[in-house]
């Protein structure tokens, strides 16, 4: 029981969700705080805040009020997005994604992908079957594409 337990634990799905929430978490307070102290700053250098002190372009609305487009809000949860995923992917996926290739090779589990045969190898032999089915004898095979004439 102890085993399976810990088999489901180490699945990398259930991992890489469970960090991507709690540092997700956790990181989203920091990024908020330097968008709201910098970037936001710096986008009022160039916006006056409205009446409700949000920063953004103003537009006179239909009935003479000044309407706000709050920039700052969007950019905040735009580079709270990309800081969040970038360091979930460097501080937990690509570390758990070398572990589960050391795991792989300690077990002689042989890469999938090297057995495949290429694109020109499966056209070669879906052609050798099709003029077998016709009952003609197949050309010599040769892995080499032929070459294209003029």
């Amino acid at each position: 029981m102890i085993q399976g337990f810990k088999d489901f634990i180490m699945r990398g799905n259930v991992i890489d969700l469970a960090v991507a929430v709690v540092i997700g978490g956790a990181f989203t307070a920091i990024v908020t705080a330097i968008v709201d102290s910098i970037i936001t700053p710096l986008i009022a250098l160039f916006y006056k805040p409205g009446d409700n002190g949000e920063v953004g372009p103003q537009f006179r609305g239909l009935h003479g009020d000044l309407v706000t487009f709050p920039l700052g809000n969007l950019l905040t949860a735009i580079i709270s997005f990309f800081a969040v995923a970038l360091v979930v992917y460097l501080v937990f996926v690509v570390p758990m994604n070398k572990w589960k290739e050391r795991q792989a090779a300690k077990a002689g589990v042989v890469e999938e992908a090297a057995k495949l045969p290429t694109e020109a190898e499966l056209l070669i032999q879906i052609r050798d079957l099709l003029e077998q089915q016709r009952g003609t004898a197949a050309p010599t095979r040769s892995t080499e594409p032929p070459s294209p004439s003029i």
